[in-house]
């Protein structure tokens, strides 16, 4: 018998058939995605007025004070409702500006400048509070240090005395007394009184001093 005749004694399967009896399920069973369920059918809402048939799709207020609760209409009676709404029916004139006063400030309580400012409630003391290392009671027993005071050369001593100022002159003082120097020994207020004009001179070059050292 020839290979060519042995041959036909197999028959070969399919590889897919294989897989199908070979494969089995990681986790013991098939995990299968189930199928979306079917919406549940809402009934239309009815329009909330009685001798209407069709649907309330629009939300209207049920009053003035029942601003969180709501009624149905289609769009026609809807549309009345809200033409014949006046939200201010019922009220009388002083209510009405108390409401519009009230609406500045988005209908939230506010108080004078100062009226709520921290204290301690009615029927109770002062706040009391532990200071255990003692740090406000030693604030409150030393005194405040005095700022230092100015220390300046000689050159600047000397023109606070051609300002006849002293050490302890101001910045807005140095600058008055210069301004009114100036006017006094002005030329044109001495009718060109040589002496005048020399003193000037002095009162600008001691001013220059005192702007170039940071005194003013």
């Amino acid at each position: 018998m020839s290979s060519i005749s042995f041959s036909c004694f197999f028959t070969l399967r399919h590889h897919n058939s294989v897989m199908r009896r070979t494969a089995q399920p990681h986790f013991r069973k098939d995990i299968r995605i189930k199928p979306d369920r079917p919406e549940p059918k809402v009934s239309p809402r009815p329009c909330a007025r009685p001798d209407c048939a069709r649907e309330g799709n629009y939300r209207v207020p049920k009053a003035r004070d029942q601003l969180n609760e709501h009624l149905w209409f289609c769009l026609e009676h809807a549309r009345a409702h809200n033409e014949s709404w006046d939200y201010f029916r019922g009220m009388s004139e002083g209510e009405i500006e108390a409401f519009r006063d009230a609406a500045v400030t988005g209908h939230r309580p506010t108080w004078p400048l100062g009226k709520r400012a921290a204290g301690p409630r009615k029927g109770q003391g002062p706040y009391a509070f532990q200071d255990g290392f003692g740090v406000f009671s030693e604030a409150a027993e030393k005194p405040r240090p005095r700022p230092p005071e100015r220390r300046i050369t000689g050159v600047q001593e000397r023109a606070l005395e051609m300002l006849n100022l002293d050490a302890t002159a101001t910045l807005h003082q140095i600058k008055a007394r210069y301004k009114e120097l100036v006017k006094r020994f002005h030329p044109d207020a001495n009718g060109g009184d040589r002496g005048a004009e020399e003193r000037l001179k002095q009162v600008i070059k001691a001013y220059g001093v005192l702007r170039a050292s940071g005194l003013t």
